[in-house]
């Protein structure tokens, strides 16, 4: 009789007990019907999963990671920008099965709870020190993460109150503690005589298993669903620098172009947010929209002296940013030997309050135009130059919108190909209309780019490449064209460097002077341009020189027909 092994597992065991069934004569229906499900297949598969999970659960296993999902999302992303491979094919046929992402969302849910260490039992003489029912106690985990919390001295009672949770930290994560809960001890120590900053320190000291003794508030807040709202930030902001901000150290910085999710607006003053990329579970304070807008208005002080700093953490030196939010100045910028405006709606000296972008994900498909590629550039770019040597390189996949003039036309050239010939009054006629994206004069002559000449261009299947100046951006920026802004600068050397730069072999002192001054124009150009375009842009190039610039520039193109993109949530829903 075969006699199982120690090591033995559930699926061997149970091919050795259907060996051992033998029909009798009393039994015989029984055992035939228990040989038949002892021997299906499926039955046998799932014994030896579960062995695989019990020996799996028994090595006591840790996520290496919490975004299982978004990486299988990126990799699936990256393998289909290109030519696939039958292997590749199959990958990515794997990781964009529904059964296969229902795993990964619940690998990333099991990640980011904080189960060890394990919580000691409490002491015995506890529950004597319970005042009255109403009292809670809440035992949480807290490592070297702070505990997502803030808290405030109530006026009238003076009350250590809960004044803020911030979504993903310890505190929201256990769903214990609420915004105006009262709070009574911190590990087993009084905080009724404590100040907030007190509190704050006996919070950030503990580490590990944290006891704390809380009145509930009367009505607990549910906690509610992470939103999906993402929104591209168009200032720069360093919250330890905001004197309005109620808590400084559980800020959020971020720059300007960075993407962010807001998970909550509950407060219409501070919203919580995280940075999209960024690993850190605990959300941060930004200013509102309105808040920023009004902050702006005002010029500081804020506009509710109840946004004064009355809320301190325990999460001192946390977050690290490097810049602050300001108020942009408007100014008008010009190339040198052209005039002229842009439309209506384009007068950058209007007032114009930068906060918030609601934005979502969009990826160009198969039967829709090509996105309009816009370069802008600093003085010295020489971005028309770029512009035609990625063109002369592949006419048949780029072209240029055809611009309208009012120049005679010279013998070797054709009306539509290098430029659209017309009379002044035919040109007057179209200003009026408002089909120029942009027009302008030089030397007694009128030019001008049109609307109908970047459609023409798309209408071919073509991406359209222009070459316009800033203030052109307001008026392309639709859900029609969904622009792609390139901004193009010179790398212009620091102070020393462009002493050296200037200094080289061969110019005298007025050329050292002329070439100095060419640099510094060149410089103060790429900044103004950065002040008041630089959140309209998606990507800056660094001009070094006309090779490596345009291998860039083409890369950029490439990567757009291929690749999803944040686009102002307007241009999606339209």
């Amino acid at each position: 009789m075969p006699v199982l092994t120690a090591g033995a597992g559930l699926h061997e065991t149970l091919a050795l007990l259907t060996s051992q069934l033998r029909p009798d004569a009393n039994h015989k229906e029984d055992m035939v019907f228990l040989k038949d499900v002892f021997s299906e297949r499926s039955l046998g598969y799932l014994m030896k999963i579960h062995e695989k999970l019990r020996q799996y659960e028994r090595q006591s296993p840790i996520p290496v990671l919490h975004s299982a999902s978004s990486l299988a999302e990126d990799v699936a992303e990256e393998l289909q920008s290109g030519p696939m491979s039958t292997e590749e094919k199959e990958l990515v046929h794997l990781l964009m099965s529904p059964h296969l992402k229902a795993v990964l969302s619940v690998h990333d849910t099991v990640a980011q709870k904080n189960f060890d260490p394990v919580l000691p039992p409490l002491p015995d003489d506890f529950e004597d020190e319970l005042e009255e029912e109403s009292v809670k106690i809440v035992r949480l985990v807290k490592n070297k993460e702070p505990l997502g919390a803030t808290i405030r001295r109530d006026e009238a009672s003076g009350a250590v109150i809960v004044a803020r949770v911030m979504r993903g930290g310890a505190a929201d994560r256990s769903g214990l503690v609420h915004i105006g809960d009262e709070l009574r001890e911190v590990n087993g120590v009084s905080v009724i005589h404590k100040r907030p900053d007190e509190i704050s320190q006996l919070l950030s000291q503990s580490q590990g298993s944290i006891t704390l003794k809380i009145i509930p508030a009367i009505k607990e807040e549910g906690r509610l669903k992470e939103s999906k709202v993402y929104m591209r930030a168009l200032f720069d902001y360093i919250p330890l620098e905001d004197k309005a901000t109620p808590c400084q150290e559980a800020g959020l910085p971020f720059k300007r172009g960075d993407i962010l999710q807001v998970v909550s607006q509950d407060d219409a003053t501070w919203w919580q947010a995280k940075r999209v990329g960024d690993s850190n579970l605990r959300a941060g304070l930004i200013p509102s929209k309105q808040f920023q807008e009004r902050s702006l208005t005002l010029c500081l002080p804020p506009l509710f002296p109840a946004c004064l700093p009355t809320e301190d953490c325990d999460c001192e030196g946390y977050f690290n940013g490097q810049y602050i939010a300001g108020l942009r100045r408007s100014f008008r910028l010009s190339r040198k030997d052209r005039q002229g405006s842009t439309g209506e709606g384009s007068d950058p000296g209007d007032p114009e309050f930068l906060t918030y972008e609601d934005v979502s994900r969009y990826q160009q498909r198969p039967n829709e135009r090509p996105r309009l590629v816009v370069l802008i550039g600093s003085l010295g770019a020489r971005i028309n130059e770029l512009k035609q040597r990625v063109i002369a390189e592949n006419p048949h996949r780029y072209a240029v919108a055809v611009p309208h003039t009012t120049r005679p036309k010279k013998p070797h050239e054709k009306d539509g190909v290098e430029y659209h010939f017309v009379t002044k009054q035919q040109f007057d006629a179209d200003v009026l209309n408002n089909k120029f994206i942009e027009h302008g004069e030089y030397k007694e002559n009128q030019y001008g780019t049109s609307i109908e000449a970047i459609r023409s261009v798309q209408a071919k299947n073509k991406m359209c490449i222009v070459d316009v100046q800033p203030e052109a951006l307001k008026r392309l920026r639709t859900a029609e064209f969904k622009p792609y802004v390139i901004f193009v600068k010179p790398r212009v050397p620091e102070s020393r460097r462009r002493r050296s730069a200037a200094t080289s072999p061969g110019g005298g002192e007025h050329d050292i002077e002329k070439k100095l001054k060419d640099l510094q124009e060149m410089r103060q150009s790429a900044i103004q341009i950065d002040q008041q375009y630089g959140h309209l842009v998606d990507r800056v190039l660094i001009k070094e020189d006309s090779a490596s610039a345009c291998a860039e520039l083409r890369g950029i193109l490439e990567r757009l027909e291929q690749e999803s993109f944040w686009v102002p949530i307007s241009w999606v829903r339209t």
